[in-house]
């Protein structure tokens, strides 16, 4: 299983349609559609969970193709980073109440 990273989505684009992109390529996974949190709207990308041997030819058919006049980026995605949360000690101090006088 090869996980995809896919960028530039139309922001009508939900789960099943970025399944069905896909799937014409191979065996999909899983399709996720990355939402905000607070307004639930797409954050125009996601990541595609894709069989390997599909993997390459979704990537060569679909990076730099138009969809829905949006241009697609697709790339085998990068391991998630560790994130750094701030209300934990990090670096706002604005949360820390040093904006008081």
């Amino acid at each position: 299983m090869t996980k995809l990273f896919v960028g530039g989505l139309p922001y009508s684009v939900d789960n099943n349609k970025l399944n069905e992109m896909f799937s014409a390529y191979g065996q999909v996974i899983s399709a996720n559609v990355i939402m905000d949190k607070f307004t639930n709207q797409s954050k125009g990308f996601g990541f595609v969970e894709i069989a390997d041997d599909a993997a390459q030819k979704a990537i060569k058919a679909l990076d730099g193709s138009d969809f829905e006049g949006r241009r697609l980026g697709v790339s085998i995605a990068k391991p998630r980073e560790e994130r750094r949360d701030n209300f934990r000690g990090g670096g706002n101090s604005f949360l820390k109440g040093s904006h008081r006088r």
